[in-house]
């Protein structure tokens, strides 16, 4: 089946009882046990819900993965798959990492005797160069956030393979729509799910998906254990929204290009970062993973004060944290997504003081562009 059906089938979950369309939601912490010495399959909502295994079950179905799981926030996700590792593991990550990952990596998990080497991921001998007796593991985030550098997916896990170590891949920028990490070897995707997934900016979630039933059993002992579980009437908004995430990627990656093809000819723009524009380093690289350049992009207006007149000038995007929404979004990478890196971790990850994040939602382009046109004709 495509992609399409896919999404409907896996996001809609009959109820056998009823026969109602939507998944019902299950609100109990505990469940009746009846009998003294079998449990039934579930005992306590930390360790397992009915309505949030529909949703584990939707999410692993739309990545091509056997084992899917949910958490509270995209960060409680992330943080999960990272706790599998142990005091002495090193892990190498890709150095245009959310800054929320940038943070665990640097201030928690060291903590616990866990080290990381952030190198470019574009460079697969600068990752070869990082990997030391004790990794275990490389962590791709592609397109990375706000920059959208691309990794060649195929690369490192060959890479990965060959030095026997498993893959993590942040597979948010995309959603399981645009791109699949697990049918090209990733060990594991994580996702905020808050972003295109749920795509309505009303609830935080994470997601956790692989096809390795190992990692897959310490994936679910470290959800179980740690507790940071997505609810079920959240669950059940992620399926909500889940059902239109096939219209919605379309429709925002169409308007993304023309924004960015537009933006790349304006003369008060000094670059325009976008997966889709063949002059974006790692171009052909994405095309040859991804069915499309998605719906987020970055542009450089030069520095902050006109980045600030541009926020302020605009009438239709939301200026906020977060993206893939169905509103547009506009944020302020060095004091929004990535405030926790310094001036000089800015500069190295190229987040420059003029850069602005635009997650494009389902406006007309025409109206954003216009109102583009007006707030740069202000610097």
């Amino acid at each position: 089946m495509s992609d399409w059906t896919d999404i409907i089938q896996a996001a809609t979950t009959h109820d056998p009882l009823s026969g109602a369309v939507n998944t019902p939601i299950q609100l109990s912490s505990t469940f009746n046990q009846p009998d003294f010495d079998n449990f039934g399959h579930f005992d306590y909502a930390r360790s397992g819900n009915p309505t949030r295994e529909s949703g584990e079950q939707a999410v692993a179905k739309l990545e091509h993965g056997q084992h899917g799981y949910l958490f509270s926030t995209g960060m409680a996700a992330i943080s999960s798959v990272l706790f599998t590792l142990s005091a002495g593991d090193h892990i190498v990550v890709s150095k245009h990492v959310y800054g929320g990952t940038f943070r665990i990596l640097s201030d928690v998990l060291p903590r616990w005797g866990i080290t990381h080497d952030l190198v470019d991921f574009s460079n697969p001998d600068a990752i070869q160069a990082a990997i030391k007796p004790e990794t275990k593991a490389l962590y791709i985030e592609t397109p990375s956030n706000p920059v959208l550098k691309i990794t060649d997916i195929r690369a490192v896990v060959a890479l990965a393979k060959a030095n026997h170590l498993i893959t993590i891949a942040d597979n948010t920028f995309m959603s399981p729509f645009l791109q699949k990490p697990l049918d090209l070897g990733v060990d594991i995707v994580v996702h905020s799910a808050t972003k295109f997934l749920s795509g309505h900016s009303d609830i935080l979630a994470g997601v956790a998906v692989t096809n390795n039933a190992n990692l897959a059993e310490k994936i679910y002992f470290m959800q179980n254990a740690v507790g940071a579980t997505l609810g079920v009437f959240d669950t059940w908004l992620l399926l909500r929204g889940i059902k239109t995430l096939g219209v919605r990627m379309t429709q925002s990656s169409q308007s993304a290009q023309k924004i960015a093809n537009y933006l790349s000819t304006h003369d008060k723009v000094e670059r325009v970062l976008y997966p889709g524009l063949a002059s974006h380093p790692g171009h052909d690289i994405h095309a040859s993973q991804s069915k499309s350049g998605g719906a987020v992009l970055s542009f450089d207006v030069g520095s902050e004060d006109k980045a600030k007149a541009v926020v302020e000038a605009l009438k239709i995007p939301i200026f906020s944290v977060s993206l893939g929404a169905v509103e547009t979004i506009i944020s302020y990478p060095p004091k929004m997504s990535h405030a926790e890196l310094n001036a000089d971790e800015l500069h190295d990850t190229g987040i420059t003081p003029g850069l602005l994040r635009f997650s494009v939602g389902l406006e007309d382009a025409d109206d954003l562009i216009a109102d583009l046109t007006q707030a740069l004709a202000l610097i």
